[in-house]
């Protein structure tokens, strides 16, 4: 523990070295962070207050939106306020929190898009006994295990990476703390803790990949027995699911699922699970989605319709 507290805290090197880049970045960044919290908070007053809280694939939409949300705040916040100082750093014990936080968020946003894919399986393939299997008490439960497995995930990370000594260097080649380039730091051999990594984050996403893969197969298998109608609505929800998962999960394969090492390149990568998947999760699924648009309308409408009817 002595050794660990040689470092008190760790310099990020950022996303580039060019000012006019950072204030670039810091004012793109700023607008997809403000984007991202009203558009997810909208679709979860929305959902709340409309009868679509009682649908299961809602119910689970606006669990995702709040993960969007929790998650996209344990980096995006710091990485604004990094792009506007010239020295960029964050004390050890918040680095070792971010690396939770971010696998622990990004855990349940992953076993939550496989609880939607599953979902939309038995509402496509057991249309007679959808709300029968997806009652509210499995609902809940599977939103338990999204949270009891994004534990099992995070918290051996957190305690590995705590529990390593850091005597020097103190640079991180990122804009905020994941698990690979904070290992690198480490005055020890962490390559049995890479390889440790990689098999906790990279089989989960690579197998929770391959498990929605099929279940899409099964899916559109299943879709060619019903009418034009109901195939379109079908791939117009499944198209949106599909859409969110390539977005989260190519870039965290390609990170997680090969030899521990870090590249510039994982920097880029990292901003479209940690910002811009996030960022258009909402406008994806509210956008292809008329019963979330008519679920908008009403909400809001009615409550500016209240306001204007009050003054």
């Amino acid at each position: 523990m002595e050794n660990q507290r040689n470092i008190t805290e760790f310099i990020f090197l950022g996303l580039s070295s060019d000012k006019n880049i950072e204030i670039f970045c810091f004012v793109l960044f700023l607008f997809c962070y403000i984007a991202l919290l009203v558009g997810n908070l909208v679709i979860i007053i929305s959902i709340l207050c409309s009868p679509l809280f009682d649908q299961p694939m809602y119910y689970f939409l606006n669990h995702l939106a709040t993960m969007d949300i929790c998650y996209t705040s344990t980096v995006t916040p710091n990485l604004i306020g990094d792009l506007l100082v010239e020295r960029k750093t964050i004390s050890f014990d918040n680095c070792m929190l971010q690396v939770l936080l971010m696998h622990f968020f990004g855990g349940i946003e992953i076993f939550i898009l496989t609880a939607m894919a599953y979902d939309r399986y038995v509402a496509i393939c057991k249309p007679l006994h959808y709300m029968l299997i997806m009652n509210r008490t499995r609902c809940n439960l599977m939103v338990l295990a999204t949270w009891v497995g994004a534990a099992i995930h995070s918290f051996p990370q957190y305690f590995m990476a705590i529990q390593l000594p850091y005597c020097g260097p103190n640079e991180i080649d990122h804009y905020f703390c994941d698990i690979l380039p904070v290992l690198e730091l480490a005055c020890t051999d962490t390559y049995i803790s890479g390889i440790l990594v990689i098999a906790d984050s990279g089989i989960i996403a690579l197998v929770t990949c391959v498990v929605l893969f099929f279940s899409y197969v099964v899916i559109l298998f299943t879709l060619r027995n019903q009418s034009a109608e109901g195939r379109r609505k079908a791939l117009s929800t499944c198209g949106s699911h599909v859409t969110v998962v390539l977005l989260c999960f190519v870039p965290s394969i390609f990170i997680y699922l090969r030899p521990p090492a870090t590249y510039s390149v994982d920097k880029i990568l990292a901003l479209f699970y940690t910002i811009i998947a996030p960022m258009f999760n909402h406008l994806i699924y509210t956008l292809r989605n008329t019963e979330m648009k008519n679920a908008m309308r009403k909400v809001w409408c009615q409550t500016l319709f209240s306001k204007e009817a009050q003054n």
